[in-house]
Formats: structure tokens, sequence, C-alpha cells
């Protein structure tokens, strides 16, 4: 009580006083500083934020991170039903001719894993139904919809210039990823090399903390093919990094490119 949670967005060189910790979103060293320093905090640089909007955001974190655990079957059909209100054709060709609820949910659970809205069931159902004839891998059909959606995840990312700022991944890493994907009775999975892997991560924390500590949200920018698996394999070490692909990023949206993960940046 009575503190305010200091965050330098790297403009900051002003040491403060306070108790050192990390601020929920992202985990990134933030420190407590009494009431007294807000002002100078501010004019040195620092983001500083009361202690009601932190407690905001750690619990809106928390719900995000649970979202796809507390999506149930009734709660998609009473989606699909909605929907079926004012877009019966996009509900009636999918579900059940083509998907059941069931595998709608899982859909619908890949995408809230990632953080990506369901509000605009519309296009969700539409783009199920321009693919499930082909497919009912939900994970192969959750990147057709993630295209599909493309504007909203590009909306969703942008800083407040509209700029989408990424950092993407040597394609000599993408390659050796592609190359470790295999077949098995439970679908496909990544079985790359452990010391690899282990490099990857630590290559892909210092291009995440440069795009935080600049102010950017995390993003990065792969290679279609192999965008589940790179989610994968970060998702336990980067839960709030987003994982995009190419196929996602839509026509006259600014991209720019501030970083590539390099296993030689491990150091």
């Amino acid at each position: 009580m009575n503190h305010y949670l200091a965050m330098n967005p790297g403009i900051a060189n002003e040491p403060l006083q306070g108790i050192e910790t990390r601020e929920p979103a992202f985990g990134m060293p933030a420190i407590w500083i009494e009431e007294g320093q807000k002002e100078r905090a501010e004019i040195a640089g620092y983001t500083v934020v009361d202690p009601g909007s932190v407690i905001i955001t750690h619990i809106s974190e928390v719900i995000k991170s649970h979202a796809a655990e507390l999506l149930s079957r009734q709660d998609v059909q009473s989606l699909l039903d909605n929907l079926k209100k004012t877009q019966p054709a996009a509900v009636d060709e999918v579900v059940p001719n083509l998907l059941s609820v069931g595998e709608v949910q899982r859909v619908l659970q890949n995408l809230l894993r990632e953080g990506i809205p369901i509000r605009d069931m519309g296009t969700i159902m539409e783009a199920l139904g321009d693919h499930a004839r082909n497919t009912r891998d939900p994970e192969v059909l959750t990147e057709y919809v993630r295209a599909a959606l493309g504007r909203q995840i590009c909306r969703q990312y942008q800083n407040q210039n509209g700029d989408l700022v990424v950092a993407t991944v040597d394609p000599a890493i993408e390659d050796a990823i592609a190359e470790s994907i295999e077949e098995t009775d439970g679908g496909r999975t990544i079985a790359l090399e452990p010391t690899l892997a282990q490099k990857f991560i630590k290559a892909v924390a210092h291009e995440v903390e440069k795009l935080v500590t600049a102010g950017n949200a995390p993003v990065l920018l792969v290679r279609p093919n192999v965008r589940p698996y790179v989610r994968k394999l970060l998702e336990r070490s980067f839960p709030n990094l987003a994982v995009i692909s190419y196929n996602e990023i839509v026509n006259g949206h600014r991209v720019r490119t501030v970083g590539m993960v390099r296993l030689q940046n491990e150091g």
C-alpha cells in the first residue's frame, strides 16, 4: 500500500530506492517505490503504475492464461447457437456435417491458449468451413483460422504508431526445427536435440528482453510451417510471447524487425 510500481522502459538511468520485484505481465524487473518518489521517477523516464492497476493486470493475465481450460463444450454450443441467429449458414455448414462441437472446442482452446480472442466467431467458422473438408486435425485447422484472423492478430500486437514490432528467427534454426518434426500416433510433435533447444530458448530470451525493455509487445515472427512447433518449444519459458507466422501478416500492415534470434546470441 502507498507504493507505486516503477518500470524502466530502457531510457531511465537514474537509480531508485525501493523494493525490487517483477511486473506481473511479462516478468520484467521492476521496483516498488514510495508515493513521494512517484513524480521524480516519472521525470526520470520510468513507467509508473498504481497498485490497483497492477492487481487488475495480474488478474487479467491469470484469467487469460487459463481461458482455454475454462471453455467447456456447453460454452461452445452457446457460442454456436448465438452465431446461428445471425449467420446460420456459417454454423450449419460445419457442425455437425464436418466437425463435432468437441473438435470446434479444441480449435477455440488452441486460440485462447495463445491469447487470441474468439469474439469473431463468424470468421472462425467460415475458415473452418473452408478447410474442414480436407482435414479434421484441430492443430492444422487452428493455423488456417489464425491466418483468417490475421488482421485481428496484427492489430492486437501493434504499437501506438500502428507498427508491428517483431524479432525473427535465423532461417537455419527454422530449418532445424522443421527437420525435427516427427509423426506419431498422437499427431505431429517436435523432437529437437535438447542442447540445441536450450540454446534456442536462451537466444529467444535475449531478443524478448530487448523488445520488452523498449516498450514493445514480445512478438516472434516465423515461417508458417514451424509456427506451432516454435510455440510449443517456448510456451513454458515464455508464456506471454506471441509467436506469429508470415501468413498472419495482412497486406498493408507495417512490420518493423528489430532483431533476429541467432544461436550466437546465447552469450
